[in-house]
């Protein structure tokens, strides 16, 4: 008895061996594909059946590429060409372009002496999910709210920064708001890492959302995101605005028009969730550049929140007449400068925080000339502001601001009539050449983008450049209807979603390598290993700003998944902004890159 309990014991055992080896080999049968190979470089979400279709193969001397099910069944063969350029390092790459496949599914691509990609996805509306979430992640940044599990998930958290009784610096002092003077300020995003609210990068990053909404409002309004608001008959990306924008009305001095430069902490909170964050708050300094970023945003917001009067009875004449008195006080204070080493050096308690510092505002007074110019149509507004002071058609960042002006008056010229300014054709010449010049010899470059073509494009917050650059292309489309503007403007998210030379898909939540250690503090507090979703790092920049050393001082290879590496791995409002322009608007165009090929 005993013996044949002991054989049938062994019996079993190797039984259960031979299972589990068994189950063992068709799981790695099955994971092999999904481990993906550092030297393919793709889109980890995807592609549009008819679109262009583009992977990267670095490090090969083979000349065919496979695209194959994630069984592994062969559905496409195709030759690799080698890049017409090498890439920052000095060596060239191998381009697999399957345009002409499409079939829907979901596919990993396979070189012989490499290995697999990552998979990714064959289908209609295959950027929806990344799109929506670089909105959402706009809610994960709400101060002076709760996000309940309703909405948040698993990152749900407690309110942060109420902010009802903020304290008016001595830099933002006046005769009517003295030093110690309590305000309410509640609402708005956190700017990025940090807790802590600023005017001026709210401004461009609260107008390319109401951009994205007014650029494509039929497919907007279909775009639902499951935040508090949902269901009220606002299109979901302008709920989510109007979070920010209600925050920034309440920047604005009443007594004067100007606007305080930013709401913050005198220092940067711990590494702790927002709700543990207690310091005393502050307003400081009004400025030009906030003053103007904010006559510009309310300008904006004027025009598409008129169309909601029923569901917001007086906010567009609200914003309107603060917009106009913020223009006033810029007007009567064209170089009230911020510099926070000044005011530290002079008032107390000492601000440490992002100083977002401009000393030329000459950009500032262009985009908020051509937004009320566009709102109002009184051309009094631009009739003294030298629209095309040089050629420099530089992308939009928080301090070169003056091509968001461009784009309102070209998008918006048929309705401008008489009030039309004298040099509206020249600006579309220019917003042509401009992308001309940026598409210009991109198709050579290693990774077939925009952004490969200049070392300048690697500073910090590069990935805003990948996506402010996409945004630009997508401008001159609807100014010519040229398809290559659109292209390039698809390759660029490509680009940022993992065709690149870091082989990270940069958002958070959205591919198969992603960056897990944002420098985000609830990310990093909340003892959830998941960072939240949708939010787009900074991007490869070799400066090393924050003396975390990177692997490579390559341009565009100079990244590192590191909490402490602010300069490449932080997250921030206006870098989301242009990902949440460019995927929805790639989304809503998805049927015009449609690419007729003959099959292989």
């Amino acid at each position: 008895m005993d013996k044949y309990f002991f054989n049938r014991r062994k019996l079993n055992a190797l039984l259960f061996i031979c299972v589990q080896l068994f189950l063992f080999n068709v799981a790695c049968a099955q994971q092999i594909p999904e481990a993906g190979n550092e030297d393919i470089r793709v889109n980890q979400i995807g592609f549009y059946p008819l679109a262009s279709k583009t992977a990267v193969v670095l490090k090969t001397k083979a000349t065919v590429f496979y695209i194959e099910t994630i069984d592994k069944k062969k559905v496409f063969t195709g030759e690799l060409k080698v890049s017409g350029k090498p890439d920052f390092a000095g060596n060239t790459t191998s381009i697999a372009d399957f345009t002409s496949f499409d079939i829907s599914g979901k596919y990993i691509l396979y070189v012989p002496d490499v290995g697999y990609s990552w998979s990714f996805e064959i289908k209609k509306a295959v950027h929806e999910a990344v799109g929506n979430a670089a909105i959402k992640a706009y809610y994960f940044m709400r101060a002076s709210i709760p996000l309940n599990e309703k909405y948040a998930g698993k990152w749900s958290r407690a309110e942060g920064h109420p902010d009802t009784s903020i304290l008016i610096h001595p830099s933002a002092a006046s005769d009517k708001r003295a030093a110690g003077t309590i305000i309410s300020s509640p609402r708005g995003w956190y700017d990025a890492g940090d807790y802590n609210k600023y005017v001026v990068n709210s401004g461009i990053s609260t107008s390319t959302l109401l951009s994205l909404y007014e650029d494509f409002p039929a497919y907007m309004k279909t775009v639902k995101l499951n935040i508090p608001e949902s269901g009220n008959n606002i299109p979901d990306v302008l709920n989510e605005a109007l979070w920010n924008l209600r925050w920034m009305l309440t920047m604005q001095d009443p007594n004067d028009g100007g606007v305080y430069h930013k709401l913050t902490n005198a220092a940067f909170d711990k590494f702790e969730m927002p709700d543990k964050g207690t310091a005393p708050r502050y307003v400081v300094q009004k400025g030009t550049a906030a003053t103007l970023d904010f006559a510009a945003v309310m300008a904006q917001a004027s025009r598409i929140f008129r169309n909601f009067q029923k569901e917001l009875p007086g906010l567009a004449d609200s914003c309107l007449r603060q917009s106009k008195m913020a223009w006033n006080w810029a007007i009567e204070h064209p170089d009230s400068v911020y510099n926070q080493d000044a005011i530290n050096k002079k008032y107390s308690p000492p601000i440490t925080t992002g100083g977002y510092g401009d000393r030329n505002f000459k950009d500032e007074f262009i985009w908020a000339a051509s937004e009320l110019l566009v709102t109002t149509h009184d051309n009094a507004y631009i009739k003294d502001i030298n629209l095309v002071p040089d050629k420099s058609m530089p992308v939009p960042t928080w301090g070169q601001v003056k091509l968001l002006g461009y784009y309102s008056l070209i998008k918006n010229s048929n309705s401008l009539g008489n009030s039309a300014p004298k040099e509206l054709p020249e600006l579309k010449v220019r917003l042509l050449a401009f992308a001309d010049d940026l598409i210009n010899e991109a198709g050579e470059t290693a990774y077939q983008t925009v952004m490969d073509k200049s070392t300048h494009n690697f500073g910090w917050g590069s990935n805003s450049v990948a996506g402010n650059q996409g945004i630009a292309l997508i401008q001159a489309w609807k100014l010519s209807n040229n398809p290559e503007y659109l292209i390039y403007a698809l390759n660029n998210l490509d680009y940022l979603l993992g065709r690149n030379g870091t082989g990270y898909s940069f958002v958070t939540g959205y591919g198969s390598k992603i960056p897990m250690h944002p420098h985000h503090r609830p990310s990093v507090a909340d003892g959830i290993v998941d960072p939240i979703p949708g939010l787009l790092v900074g991007g490869p920049n070799p400066g090393m700003q924050d003396n975390v050393r990177v692997p490579s001082i390559v341009p565009d290879e100079a990244y590192i998944d590191d909490d402490r590496a602010y300069a490449v791995n932080e997250i921030a409002i206006n870098w989301n902004a242009p990902l949440a322009y460019l995927a929805n608007a790639i989304e809503a165009l998805q049927n015009q890159l449609n690419i007729p090929v003959k099959k292989q």
